[in-house]
């Protein structure tokens, strides 16, 4: 074995999995959870960063700050169809290097650019879209640990790396409103005078992540690995285009995981339009959702992921109901409760179709498959807040927006069922992948 690069992978061989294989697919885990965390922190920075522009002095409509905490998400999901396909051509270890080391880009001109209220848009949205940067992440990383880990271990594991990993968008929700209280980078930069008189250092939510992803790069470089078993070609692996289960997996996982990035996004928005009194609550929905994926995952590999996916997409549908009637009754613990029900079952499907992805697809195609619905899914960051903002500018209320997301659901529910939960459909590889 040569520094960052294994020779031989076999995880379906037993004796080499016990004996070598654990070990190394664990160490790679081990930091890839982190370095596809910081990916989601940068990702989902403005989700945050927009509720505060207007208080230290922008003056940017609602439909603008919904553009800028959707803009990552535009720019982060059609990445990600680069990202599906760079492990293979460049190796896990090397990508994950470079696509963790180019994130100090958004996250110093995040710091610099929100301390001037005379900074155009123009930029602030350019800002926005460089975030997507992070987006692009979890293709690869999803696609690289798949080789890694063997078959019947492919849903817990993807569940710990995506959920970990989509834990950023709690942490980044949870530190700002802390950290921005704090002079840490005053030296960076002057404070900003809230109109309750407070002072805050808005540049702090950039700033800080900038030596953690210096760290990360290094781990990455010193820590992973690339395995012989991972490099394909584009054009081998484009094949999965192809395939019909591949949009059929597809519009699942934007049924789940676009549902959680896309929620995650607009949630701090949409409290602080409805309830602005409990804004501080906005992590909530993402930390359960995060950590509800590898629960996904896992039941999955116990039960079936097209079962678990089943049921998930029924209380989303339900969660979307109870969001429309609270909110329209103006009762924030029903809002809450509802929504934190969507949040997690949102989760637990991310695991689940993921889980599902390496049952229906051979080994090389499966990693390939991976970043693609990955890559689909992830608009959900950038139309859910848009078509929110729509529907807040035409109604003077978010709720038109989830009839949308209900019929999605029921669609979903519909595929789920005729392709993958019917007796009489198998879903071994040979038949389904055609």
């Amino acid at each position: 074995m040569s520094k960052g690069r294994i020779t031989h992978w076999n995880p379906e061989d037993e004796q080499f999995w016990k004996k070598e294989g654990k070990r190394h697919a664990k160490r790679n885990l081990l930091i890839s959870v982190p370095s596809l965390m910081m990916a989601f922190v940068v990702w989902q920075i403005w989700s945050v960063v927009a509720v505060r522009l207007n208080d230290v002095g922008f003056n940017f409509t609602p439909e603008q700050l919904f553009t800028l905490a959707a803009m990552p998400g535009l720019v982060g999901a059609t990445l990600r169809f680069v990202y599906t396909f760079a492990v293979g051509k460049f190796g896990g270890r090397n990508w994950t290097v470079f696509s963790t080391a180019i994130l100090a880009i958004p996250a110093v001109g995040i710091g610099f650019a929100v301390q001037n209220p005379d900074t155009p848009y123009t930029t602030m949205l350019i800002l926005a879209a460089l975030c997507g940067l992070g987006g692009g992440n979890f293709s690869s990383s999803s696609a690289n640990m798949s080789f890694f880990f063997p078959k019947k271990e492919k849903g817990t594991a993807l569940g710990i790396n995506g959920g970990l990993g989509n834990m950023g968008v709690s942490v980044v929700q949870f530190v700002t409103p802390l950290i921005i209280a704090s002079g840490t980078f005053a030296l960076i930069g002057g404070s900003q005078t809230l109109p309750t008189g407070e002072s805050v250092w808005i540049q702090n939510a950039a700033f800080i992540w900038v030596i953690p992803i210096a760290i990360l790069t290094v781990a990455a470089w010193f820590g992973m690995d690339n395995i012989p078993t991972a490099t394909q070609s584009v054009k081998d692996q484009f094949i999965i285009v192809k395939r019909k289960h591949t949009w059929i997996m597809t519009v699942l996982y934007v049924a789940t995981f676009g549902s959680f990035i896309g929620y995650s996004a607009a949630f701090p928005l949409l409290l602080k339009s409805q309830f602005p009194e409990h804004v501080g609550l906005a992590f909530l929905g993402a930390f359960l959702a995060a950590a509800a994926r590898p629960v996904g995952g896992w039941i999955s590999d116990k039960l079936g992921g097209a079962l678990v996916t089943a049921w998930v997409l029924v209380v989303m549908a339900i969660g979307a109901s109870g969001v429309i009637y609270f909110t329209n009754d103006k009762m924030f613990t029903g809002f809450l409760a509802s929504f934190l029900i969507l949040f997690i079952a949102a989760g637990l499907g991310s695991g689940s179709t993921f889980q599902m992805i390496p049952d229906i697809f051979p080994v090389k195609e499966a990693a390939p498959v991976l970043g693609f619905t990955a890559a689909f899914a992830a608009y959900g960051s950038f139309f859910i807040p848009k078509l929110f903002g729509w529907s807040v500018n035409q109604f003077g209320t978010p709720v038109n927006a989830f009839y949308f997301f209900i019929a999605f659901y029921v669609i979903s529910i519909a595929l789920n069922w005729f392709y993958y939960q019917r007796s009489s459909v198998s879903t071994t590889p040979s038949k389904n992948v055609a």
